[in-house]
């Protein structure tokens, strides 16, 4: 009985060691995980920096187009020229509401 109890006792200590061992791997490999999910998200964050930059740049290119005379273009012109004047109206109104 005592041996049995003993073997029991072994084999439940092993598999304590094991579960330890495999919660430590597991641990070493949720901070792995962790560490690469940072770095891509930094990484994401870059790129969409990069796409919004590039977005401005497009948007300019399209206007400076539009400007050079480029016929593709007018209609995006003509829309930032109404656009700029609705800000100037807007701006006078309030201007005008304020007294000065």
């Amino acid at each position: 009985m005592l041996q049995e109890l003993e073997n029991n006792f072994s084999e439940l200590e092993k598999k304590i060691l094991n579960l330890h061992k495999s919660h430590q791997n597991l641990s070493e490999k949720l901070s792995e995980l962790n560490k690469e999910h940072e770095d891509l998200k930094k990484k994401y964050d870059e790129e969409r920096k990069k796409n919004q930059v590039l977005a401005e740049e497009q948007k300019n290119i399209k206007l400076y187009s539009a400007i050079s005379g480029n016929p593709e273009h007018n209609r995006l012109m003509k829309n930032h020229i109404n656009r700029l004047v609705k800000e100037v109206d807007f701006c006078i109104a309030q201007l005008q509401n304020s007294g000065l």
